[in-house]
């Protein structure tokens, strides 16, 4: 049996390497695509997902809404094109929800909260450009 919080990770992951890298791919740039595990030949992003569950209010006990917190986190490849790489992500990834805010059924809403672009502490000395997206994600129903 698979736990609630399992499947809201598999359906993001499954959004990373399904549509926002279909999004990617469309491009006029390249744009290294998203990948989860081992980088193929370096270049790819991997992402780190986060998921802890928010402090619910008397409203949400009482109908039994769970409010989870999503932090995804990506570095992005060190090339000429990071700054504008990890633009791309961020609007990739905005796009993609946009277009499935239940994540296929499993969730009644996922919302973006916040994005963070980060850049290097100090340019040219190796650091990554980093992207931190915080997601919202409501479920309704008694939790298992």
């Amino acid at each position: 049996m698979k736990y609630r919080e399992e499947i809201i990770l598999q359906r993001i992951k499954e959004m990373l390497t399904g549509r926002v890298n279909e999004l990617l791919g469309e491009a006029e740039f390249q744009i290294p695509p998203i990948e989860f595990g081992v980088p193929l030949g370096g270049f790819s992003a991997v992402p780190i997902l986060r998921l802890a569950e928010y402090e619910q209010s008397e409203k949400e006990r009482i109908i039994r809404v769970d409010a989870y917190a999503l932090t995804l986190s990506l570095e992005v490849p060190k090339t000429p094109d990071s700054e504008r790489d990890v633009y791309a992500y961020g609007a990739a990834i905005s796009t993609a929800l946009a277009e499935d805010p239940t994540l296929g059924g499993v969730a009644d809403r996922a919302v973006i909260t916040g994005k963070k672009y980060v850049p290097p502490k100090k340019p040219y000395c190796g650091d990554c450009w980093e992207l931190i997206v915080t997601l919202r994600v409501t479920v309704e129903g008694i939790t298992v």
